[in-house]
């Protein structure tokens, strides 16, 4: 009789490989019918999971690991579940590892493939400014997902999965323009962000002057400070900045969803109406920004094509190519509730 596998169980249950790898490994983040479902599916076909030495021993050497900054970005949470099914049925370990937004992840990642033994590794998120040198030194193949390395570094020395955070950055903004938005606020990073905060503002910089529109400097609202700045309470506390500074607007753009929210949030607490009074919109295409009232217009990132394309380049390297390769996947504009057009 042919052996059961953790893919037969997930196809019986109608779940994905990662949801069985979850049940079985007592994760909380699992609804408890569904659990309860695949443990008896489990019974019934007596199926053991690593249950013998072989397999455990291929296991130990068959591990991708994921480097994540950015954990309590739920467009993260996404592309996790799709990479770890995508690696479960390929019969390969998953190990998922935070890094801190003040951590080095290359030296993180020095550190597990020195202990664990892993044969390759996705970079999730983050600002990426190392060195084309620092890349070298990475003994394991490795992909960077949603990451856009400085262009002075040798594209064959690594590979990306990204969207055109410069191009998406413009495609909002002239969204805005064309709603005859004029006077239009954009919520950063740090200043000396050289990622995805530059690149944005660098999107939407080159569209107001090829409108020959005035880009001012006090409604360009720059992060401080360490931790998650893209997170709702960020988006809140520089909208506080941006009314403090008494300047008329009529636009915001927040650089994320979770800004955007937060952004909302500050303008009805100064007693404006979104998007009567002031248009907010974010970037990521988050499901909340969908549920949220009310909902955003916003930048939808393709995370599950992304998430895939991410696991099959770094197969790719593990079985022998050595041909690093770039992939810019194209977002879309999903228009909500919180932006409108204005009297030109």
């Amino acid at each position: 009789m042919e052996k059961y596998t953790i893919k037969d169980i997930a196809k019986e249950c109608g779940v994905g490989v990662s949801t069985v790898s979850r049940a079985i490994n007592n994760h909380p983040d699992i609804n408890p019918h569904t659990k309860k479902l695949i443990l008896e599916k489990i019974e019934e076909k007596n199926y053991r999971p690593n249950s013998s030495a072989r397999t455990l021993k291929k296991m130990e050497n068959n591990t991708i690991a994921v480097l994540i900054k950015g954990i309590s970005n739920p467009l993260f949470h996404y592309m996790i579940d799709i990479i770890q099914s995508e690696v479960l049925s390929k019969d390969y370990a998953f190990i998922l590892k935070k890094v801190g937004f003040d951590e080095d992840e290359t030296i993180v990642a020095d550190e597990i493939i020195r202990e664990q033994k892993i044969k390759g590794i996705v970079f999730l998120g983050g600002i990426f400014t190392h060195t084309e040198e620092r890349l070298k030194t990475l003994t394991v193949p490795f992909v960077l997902s949603t990451i856009s390395p400085s262009k002075a570094i040798d594209g064959r020395v690594y590979s990306a999965i990204s969207i055109d955070d410069v191009r998406e950055s413009a495609r909002m903004t002239e969204y805005l323009i064309k709603l005859n938005h004029k006077k239009i606020a954009i919520l950063l990073a740090k200043k000396e962000d050289v990622s995805v905060g530059y690149l944005r503002y660098q999107g939407f910089e080159e569209t107001m002057k090829k409108h020959g529109l005035k880009v001012d400097e006090d409604l360009i609202i720059y992060s401080e400070g360490d931790g998650d700045l893209f997170s709702m309470e960020n988006g809140y506390n520089l909208t506080k900045q941006l009314l403090s500074r008494g300047k008329e607007f009529t636009a915001i753009f927040a650089i994320s969803d979770r800004m955007a929210i937060g952004s909302i949030k500050a303008l009805i607490e100064a007693g404006k109406k979104v998007p009567e009074d002031v248009s907010v919109a974010g970037f990521d295409g988050l499901d909340i920004s969908y549920y949220y009232n009310p909902s955003i217009t916003t930048i939808r990132q393709p995370v599950e094509e992304m998430a895939k394309e991410t696991i099959k380049q770094l197969f790719m390297l593990i079985k022998g190519s050595d041909t690093n390769k770039h992939m810019i996947f194209e977002g879309s504009i999903v228009e909500g509730n919180s932006t409108r057009k204005i009297r030109g």
